[in-house]
């Protein structure tokens, strides 16, 4: 079940995995084969295809790097009970990292993938080399997720062409430029029988239960068990990840490392690959390098990069 047929000249998945319960996972992967494991796990409302860039990077730099689209979103399947509980996200991790041959991977997520990276880690399910969490952590702002709820349950009926599609994006992301060429959209929708254009992902999403307290609580316990080399990348301009909420992490997890993209918003990859890309790089050069042994930095370092502005919403 999906939410309608694929536009022409969308990307066509590179790979195909079985999740929990069966369900099919569409994937992406860069890199040579043999370089160090790295899973690319995108926010809510968001596909693989947000990490396309950082993918590109990390692979030209040896790593062998793995994007997929959670479940009901992108090219995945949609869970044909409705379940897109944390819990499930984990399992489907597992699932693909079993597939892939039980290795110890980096974890690399935006908001609800860094969610199921720090449960992952921070609940000893997965034995991960490094974990990266961009821009998201236990205290999340009430108002940024608010808004990410309203923007995708916001046109149930759909868009009658892309550019209904492209302007509603940018009234929601006013700091991006409105794109000129309207193609890039296509693999953000899918076209209905009736014709109209309707998001890539299971409306049935939104109405996962979600305590925002049992959350915190949860991720905040996996935060303080933290052992492995972990990174934490704040968008400066991000509504959801507050500068206090990265604080309350760092003071969970102290030896973690931290990057403030002043620049960038909740979507710090799409916004400035440049700065994430090399800040990654960076990170994992000490920590899981291509060849060698890992070389820690001198002390725990806090650094704050900025810089000028480059899939869609996220979600916790």
């Amino acid at each position: 079940m999906s939410a309608g047929q694929r536009l022409p000249d969308t990307p066509e998945p590179g790979h195909y995995w079985q999740g929990h319960d069966g369900i099919r996972l569409a994937g992406d992967s860069w890199g040579p084969a043999t370089g160090p494991l790295v899973y690319l796990m995108h926010g809510g409302g968001q596909t693989r295809h947000a990490w396309k860039g950082v993918g590109e990077t990390l692979g030209a730099a040896g790593y062998h790097v793995v994007a997929y689209d959670a479940r009901g979103h992108g090219d995945s399947d949609w869970a044909e009970d409705g379940n897109y509980t944390q819990d499930v996200m984990v399992r489907d991790l597992l699932c693909i990292n079993r597939a892939l041959g039980g290795r110890r991977p980096v974890l690399v997520g935006a908001s609800m993938g860094g969610g199921t990276g720090l449960v992952a880690a921070g609940e000893d399910h997965m034995d991960a080399t490094a974990l990266i969490l961009v821009d998201i952590a236990p205290r999340v702002e009430t108002e940024g997720i608010n808004n990410i709820f309203n923007f995708m349950r916001g046109r149930p009926e759909g868009f009658g062409s892309l550019e209904e599609v492209a302007d509603a994006i940018a009234a929601y992301q006013p700091h991006r430029k409105r794109p000129d060429n309207l193609a890039g959209l296509a693999k953000n929708v899918r076209l209905a029988p009736d014709g109209r254009y309707h998001w890539h992902w299971d409306p049935r999403f939104l109405g996962s239960k979600r305590s925002v307290d049992q959350r915190q609580q949860r991720l905040e316990a996996c935060a303080r068990k933290l052992t492995l080399p972990t990174l934490l990348v704040r968008g400066g301009l991000s509504d959801v990840l507050s500068e206090e909420g990265a604080r309350h992490f760092l003071e969970l997890c102290p030896h973690a490392e931290y990057v403030n993209v002043a620049s960038a918003s909740h979507m710090v990859a799409g916004d400035r690959n440049d700065i994430f890309g090399s800040s990654v790089i960076d990170f994992l050069t000490r920590t899981v390098p291509v060849d060698g042994e890992p070389v820690q930095p001198p002390h725990p370092t806090h650094p704050h990069h900025e810089g000028p502005p480059g899939d869609l919403t996220d979600i916790p």
